[in-house]
């Protein structure tokens, strides 16, 4: 597994500050991302400030970690940024908020047709399938993505050197 590099940190300073992804970010989620072969993967400890019912993570959190890991699979894999244009999760089992276990975020790509990536993400905890999802992402080219969301590339800490 190798890990990617936030190509968006050093615009902190121009108002970067993604509920799903800044570390700085004092609401926000602040995940991590990872490469592993062909999925981006993430792990997440859900706390008591994300519980929707009593000690159950929130089932919009839910789709706000399928979404954002659906989108830096969008960054790594098609190297460009984009938006997403349909999300459909489903929630299997619930996941139970403060006790310190680490989810585990992953999204695949499934297909890429003109512009349309069709992306499949899943949310596990303690290896049990809790909620997946299906999303439709429009991808931006390549100059858009530069001009109008400072998007140049998405590399690993090894690409980096």
């Amino acid at each position: 597994m190798k890990k990617i590099v936030n190509p968006w940190i050093k615009l902190e300073k121009d108002g970067y500050n993604c509920f799903g992804c800044a570390p700085n970010n004092p609401y926000g989620l602040k995940m991590e991302f990872y490469e592993d072969g062909d999925d981006i993967v993430s792990f997440w400890t859900p706390t008591e400030n994300y519980q929707g019912w009593l000690h159950t993570l929130h089932g919009g959190i839910q789709s706000l970690l399928i979404d954002e890991i659906a989108g830096w699979l969008v960054a790594r894999k098609l190297q460009t940024s984009g938006m997403t244009t349909s999300l459909e999760v489903k929630f299997k089992n619930p996941i139970t908020t403060g006790t310190g276990t680490p989810l585990e975020i992953r999204a695949h790509l499934k297909e890429v047709r003109h512009n349309f990536a069709f992306i499949s993400a899943q949310i596990r905890c303690d290896g049990r399938l809790c909620s997946s999802g299906k999303l439709t992402y429009f991808c931006f080219s390549k100059e858009k993505a530069a001009a109008d969301f400072h998007f140049t590339a998405c590399h690993t800490v090894d690409e980096e050197g």
